[in-house]
């Protein structure tokens, strides 16, 4: 785990007047982007299935009580990525309250594993509902406002599995590598009106999705996600550490400001170096 992490690596204020949309912003990556973003200014609508007991990383408190001065704030909202009215509604009830939303970051997801021959229908679809289809209808409800704009960037969160075949995640996989190339596609698409579209694409990270596949018992991480399991095809990290969800959304952070004003339709892989990418 990361023995420091910088609390302002970027200047304050830099999102100062503008409105973030994260999904999945309950617990793990979705929560330490919507904290980063609203560290630095801007006002962040922090939407997930479930909000109850939600918490900021770093803090004890739940989104609604957390505001990072001078301009930032979390304002949370349930949002269910599969639910298309649901989706725009809250989308647009977000641009006719702040007049615009400038950042969409899409960060929900499950996961479901077992060999293809065990998968369930169930499994495939709930999958590609959350996964995929949610990055669809988020991206959509979002692009239509900031393409009619001129100007807006989204920040999808993949998985290194993506682009790395892995053993019992064939849903997981393919899911996340769909919507990496759905994102990539609306970027070409709306790149002529002002709007950047961009994936990170983390390796393993501290979170409950993480912690759910460590052998039961485990409060450690298990050697073989650092030092890789030929069983399963599967290289080491060679940083030899795992991601802090933190580490994850100082990438998202970048990619959204207007440091990167010149890039899109990128896949940035944030996984210590675990796809050898």
């Amino acid at each position: 785990m990361p023995e420091h992490i910088p609390k302002e690596p970027y200047a304050e204020g830099e999102f100062a007047g503008r409105t973030a949309l994260v999904t999945g912003a309950g617990q793990g990556i979705g929560a330490a982007v919507a904290a980063a973003l609203a560290a630095r200014g801007a006002h962040v609508i922090a939407t997930d299935r479930d909000m109850r007991g939600a918490q900021t990383p770093g803090t004890n408190a739940a989104p609604e009580d957390v505001n990072a001065p001078p301009h930032g704030g979390i304002t949370p909202r349930v949002m269910d990525v599969t639910d298309s009215a649901a989706v725009t509604r809250v989308i647009d009830e977000t641009v006719r309250e702040h007049g615009a939303l400038d950042i969409l970051v899409n960060v929900a997801g499950i996961l479901r594993t077992a060999p293809v021959a065990e998968l369930t229908d169930a499994d495939w679809a709930d999958t590609f509902a959350v996964n995929t289809t949610g990055v669809f209808h988020a991206s959509r409800a979002a692009a239509s406002h900031m393409t009619a704009r001129g100007s807006g960037c989204i920040v999808t969160v993949a998985s290194n599995a993506a682009g790395i075949p892995r053993t019992g995640m064939a849903a997981y996989a393919a899911s996340k590598a769909a919507a990496m190339m759905f994102t990539k596609c609306l970027g070409l698409e709306t790149a002529r009106s002002g709007v950047r579209c961009n994936v990170v694409a983390p390796g393993s990270t501290d979170t409950a999705m993480q912690r759910a596949l460590w052998p039961d018992g485990h409060a450690e991480v298990p050697s073989s996600v650092i030092e890789g399991d030929p069983d399963t095809y599967r290289t080491g990290i060679p940083l030899g550490r795992i991601a802090a969800p933190e580490d994850i959304a100082e990438a998202v952070v970048f990619l959204a400001s207007d440091r990167a004003r010149h890039i899109t339709l990128q896949a940035l892989y944030v996984d210590g170096g675990a796809t050898l990418r």
